[in-house]
């Protein structure tokens, strides 16, 4: 076991694993497309970011709906449809096709794909906190494509720089969609030796201490060039911003950006066409119980972030005293790649006296609030910096305690923008891939793994069928989510 070595054979391992060129080659290969697929995300996402966000084309909302959806699905379900596109035997295949998906430009392409929502909606928000007076005076000298270019985007890069910190994290942290596509990458390379032929545990520790520092220096970066700016461009300055008319073109614009966007789903709707009837009428043998692990995971994992979200939201929004210390931290367990995370994990819960958690499906949950905690601190502390804290100054006052104030007027009065957060969790929580996939107890695995492990050497057309499954219950959620946030909007 890796705990029971020496001081001495540590160096020896981290000497022998990290002292070759062919760690370090392979880690800035691995840089070098996180780096790729976040521009890629930034040239599709920003301009129609800001088509959906300043132009009054039909039905753009909807659009942007659509648009977001991929984001919710694990990118490896997204690569597998396109390759039932692209691949040899695809519908509009080829070789030369196959040759292409399966190689770094498939990688960049399809990552910097699936990540675009980010930056598309992470732009529209940014534009709408753009205070109006600023840009209304811009456009009465300068024509739109210059108040864009000029005002618009300058005035929001916090939100931009944000997103793109994102997508790189996201992208760094990929397991699945590089080894579908026989993409070699350092992450990949840690889980190999984790649950891989290439079993190797001491490996895998020594392999994510350069990780560990991409990370330190993610957390640098957004501590200090975004940070609160952040929530500043995102905040909401008026209920009805300015919009550019597009004339004659907004029909033509709004065809674009629904093609755009409903190009994402061409890779589900591929999928679905692959598992047909047979694929559908396999699931009994093949589901097991992934998708109850999956819901119950993904359920008490957003249960405890946006119980995490409440407390240090609340903190963050009204600025108390080590409230930064603990956003910085939900940050950097974000923006920790996944396989440092889960390998952190095992080293802490991989103990006799801890199977009670690391045995069970409560060391994924365990993960899950650990990794995405932020998601809740973020959103929740959005949702209350837009509220006047007097409210909780009276009921101070009249000697309300804390849990009085938090479950009497804090919750109850932003109560809509909580579950908003506890469904991004849930959504997160439930497309988890990465992370989960190290360290998941026998019988445990969810829905994503059981895809993953099945794809080598189960049916396709059950593959399929069971990414289809996953594809609906993301769709369903969300729409409880809409339709129970707008049945409160009317009451």
């Amino acid at each position: 076991m890796v705990e029971f070595l020496t001081s001495d054979d540590w160096l020896s391992l981290i000497d022998s694993t990290l002292g070759t060129a062919r760690a370090w080659t392979l880690l800035a290969r691995t840089i070098g497309l996180a780096l790729a697929i976040t521009a890629v995300a930034l040239i599709i996402g920003i301009p129609r970011g800001v088509l959906l966000g300043k132009t009054a084309g039909m039905g753009l909302p909807i659009a942007l709906l659509v648009h977001a959806f991929p984001l919710f699905m694990p990118p490896f379900l997204v690569a597998l449809g396109w390759f039932h596109l692209f691949g040899q035997q695809g519908a509009l295949g080829s070789e030369n096709s196959s040759q292409l998906f399966f190689g770094p430009t498939g990688l960049v392409g399809t990552l910097g794909f699936a990540f675009s929502p980010v930056v598309t909606g992470l732009t529209v928000l940014g534009l709408r906190g753009i205070d109006p007076s600023l840009e209304e005076a811009a456009r009465s000298v300068a024509p739109p494509v210059r108040v864009i270019t000029r005002i618009l985007i300058p005035l929001m890069w916090p939100v931009i720089a944000l997103a793109a910190l994102i997508v790189f994290a996201l992208s760094i942290s990929e397991i699945g969609v590089p080894m579908f596509l026989r993409v070699k990458t350092y992450a990949a390379a840690v889980f190999t030796r984790l649950g891989g032929i290439d079993y190797a545990p001491g490996e895998a520790f020594a392999l994510v201490l350069p990780l560990l520092g991409i990370a330190l220096l993610l957390l640098l970066i957004e501590r200090r060039f975004i940070g609160r700016r952040s929530f500043t461009s995102m905040g909401i300055r008026s209920a009805q911003g300015s919009i550019f008319h597009l004339g004659r073109w907004r029909a033509p614009a709004s065809a674009v950006v629904w093609i755009i966007c409903g190009l994402g789903f061409i890779p589900i709707a591929a999928l679905g066409l692959k598992a047909g009837v047979s694929g559908f009428s396999g699931l009994n043998r093949w589901l097991g119980d992934s998708l109850i692990n999956s819901l119950l995971v993904a359920s008490i994992g957003a249960t405890g972030i946006t119980v995490l979200g409440i407390i240090i939201g609340h903190r963050l929004a009204r600025r108390k005293r080590g409230s930064s210390f603990l956003d910085g931290v939900t940050v950097l367990a974000f923006v920790t790649p996944a396989a440092v995370l889960g390998v952190g994990l095992v080293a802490t819960w991989n103990h006799p006296a801890t199977q009670f958690v690391y045995a069970t499906a409560a060391i994924m949950v365990v993960g899950m609030i650990a990794r995405y905690s932020v998601i809740g601190v973020r959103t929740i502390a959005a949702v209350l910096s837009s509220s006047s804290p007097g409210y909780e100054d009276v009921a101070s006052a009249f000697g309300g305690g804390y849990l009085r104030r938090m479950s009497r007027i804090i919750v109850p009065m932003h109560a809509r923008g909580i579950f908003v957060a506890w469904l991004i969790a849930a959504v997160f929580c439930l497309r988890d891939l990465e992370m989960v996939v190290v360290f998941y107890p026998a019988g445990y695995e969810t829905l994503p793994i059981r895809i993953f492990t099945l794809e080598a050497n189960g049916p396709e057309d059950v593959v399929a069928a069971l990414s289809i499954i996953h594809a609906g219950l993301t769709a369903v959620l969300l729409a409880l989510g809409g339709f129970l946030l707008r049945t409160r909007r009317r009451a």
